[in-house]
């Protein structure tokens, strides 16, 4: 199956246009320990879960290629993990819609480590537009209710 849009592997540097866009971030800790442990529930979905969203997985950890859907308020929405961010100081996945999917676009999931304060920062980044006619129509109510759950991620690792 393909990805449902064709700007792969872009929550990676500037966000394409045409999409609504999301960056958000919270500090969630300090010390490398923590960083170390909010990798770790990043990279197996701890995020989602810890949001309260449904996860199936074809894989305990996320690398890329993994197919997940995620799922929430009697919606299943399919994705694949199109890259993993592995550096000394920062850490996640980015997955992508495939189709099935209620929106199109990419959303990246990562936790960050800044040495200058020793502060840890979970972050999401996103872009996605509608991709079926019942969440165009139900537009203003879908881009509540991606504020509300991305609020829920940073706060779940």
């Amino acid at each position: 199956m393909d990805l449902t849009y064709p700007e792969v592997g872009a929550t990676r540097g500037p966000l394409p246009e045409g999409y609504q866009h999301v960056h958000a971030h919270a500090v969630i800790g300090h010390g490398r320990a923590r960083f170390q442990e909010a990798a770790d529930a990043v990279l197996h979905w701890g995020m989602q879960r810890g949001a309260g969203v449904l996860v199936r997985a074809g894989a305990d950890t996320a690398a890329a290629g993994t197919e997940v859907t995620v799922g929430f308020w009697g919606l299943h929405a399919p994705c694949r993990v199109v890259y993993l961010l592995d550096e000394a100081n920062r850490r996640g996945f980015a997955y992508g819609t495939l189709p099935g999917h209620p929106e199109s676009g990419e959303e990246l999931f990562a936790v960050r480590y800044d040495p200058a304060d020793g502060s840890v920062h979970a972050e999401v980044t996103a872009f996605a537009r509608h991709a079926t006619w019942w969440s165009r129509l139900g537009g203003p109510v879908t881009g509540l209710a991606q504020r509300l759950i991305t609020r829920r991620y940073l706060k779940a690792v």
